[in-house]
């Protein structure tokens, strides 16, 4: 049973947004999961899936790929209806919030990797840092990608346990609630006082918390791993071509993916304000309801396209740097050399270290 709401929104051509954001959610869902599955694969047959440099990344895409099914199956759900869709509708809406909250953590996960594996590495060179330090950065790495899976499990498991136990998925009876976010309601108004309906009230109010604190810390450390990453970058000095077109690649990811993730989720955002601040039948809800369709499943999708731009400036700036040095005359190149030699130069596998960061 549906509020009066819901009914309006059907009986008002709602029934067509549906069916588009259907077609929307699917199609990107799709291309999302073909991202992310092009990244991991890559990864795997590299043999690089337990560097420090690529583990993360790796982890980043494996999110991206289940939060792809995940929305995958809602657009799927919507077009074939089965027996007890709303149970299977619940689950899965709480099973995908596990994903992005995961999706969220990786990407400051890989974002301040790229920036600490910098840091650690230039360091490293300039003051022979001790190779316990390094083992120490690393275990930290390993701690945080496994607190990444494990706290948005966490945050969820309120909403598995008390949500099924108070019968909450009869809120999904409308088919729609198996697309993406903020399509469900509140409570039923048959249980408007009872306490079934009040956990459910708080389970999805606390559902929409979640995932708002979750963007908004998310975004401030993104903000901040940026700024210390320009700063270290212009406390730097001279380096070596190859070492400058690592940090370039590495800048680039550091702007980029922040970008991407910003862009994702920032009508999602909109929309859980919207729906705890609003009315959920205006045009505003209904245009936002259509851009979360385009970019919150497309994250993915997103990632992929960053990762394989920044490889390409990457092996670019390598390309030319080493046509610099073989057109340069031999003057020239020993004043590089030179140079190169007074400041903090890259370890001797600075470039075996810059492609295994890809």
């Amino acid at each position: 049973m549906a509020l009066p709401a819901e009914a309006d929104r059907l009986d008002g051509g709602w029934q067509e947004v549906y069916s588009a954001l259907q077609w929307i959610q699917f199609t990107m869902a799709m291309l999302s999961v073909v991202g992310s599955s092009s990244i991991i694969a890559y990864a795997v047959f590299q043999n690089a899936v337990r560097s420090p440099e690529v583990r993360p990344l790796f982890y980043l895409s494996l999110s991206d790929l289940f939060l792809g099914m995940c929305w995958l199956a809602g657009a799927l759900l919507y077009s074939s209806p089965t027996s007890q869709q709303d149970l299977i509708c619940y689950n899965l809406q709480a099973m995908g919030q596990v994903f992005y909250v995961a999706s969220f953590l990786y990407t400051v996960n890989y974002t301040w990797h790229l920036y600490m594996d910098l840091k650690v590495k230039y360091n490293q060179n300039l003051f022979r840092v001790p190779p316990q330090v390094v083992d120490y950065a690393s275990c930290v790495g390993r701690i945080a990608t496994i607190l990444s899976s494990l706290i948005p499990f966490l945050l969820m498991v309120p909403v598995f346990c008390l949500g099924n136990s108070s019968n909450c998925y009869q809120n999904f009876s409308q088919k729609h609630g198996c697309l993406l976010m903020h399509t469900e309601v509140a409570e039923l108004p048959s249980q408007p006082q009872s306490l079934s309906g009040s956990v459910c009230r708080a389970m999805h109010f606390y559902g929409i918390g979640v995932f708002l604190v979750s963007f908004l810390i998310s975004f401030v450390i993104l903000s901040q791993a940026r700024g210390l990453y320009k700063r270290f970058v212009n406390s730097t000095g001279f380096l070596g071509d190859q070492q400058w077109a690592m940090i370039k690649m590495v800048e680039q990811r550091v702007v980029f993916y922040p970008v991407a993730f910003f862009c994702c989720w920032a009508p999602a955002v909109l929309l859980g304000m919207l729906k705890l601040t609003a009315s959920t039948t205006s045009k505003i809800y209904m245009a936002l309801l259509i851009l979360q369709a385009l970019t919150a499943a497309s994250q993915g999708l997103l990632n992929c396209l960053v990762y394989g731009w920044t490889q390409h400036v990457f092996l670019s700036l390598k390309r030319g740097s080493r046509r610099d040095v073989d057109t340069q005359t031999p003057l020239l190149r020993s004043q590089k050399k030179f140079y190169s030699s007074t400041g903090p130069a890259g370890p001797p596998d600075t470039e075996g270290s810059s492609s295994t960061l890809l």
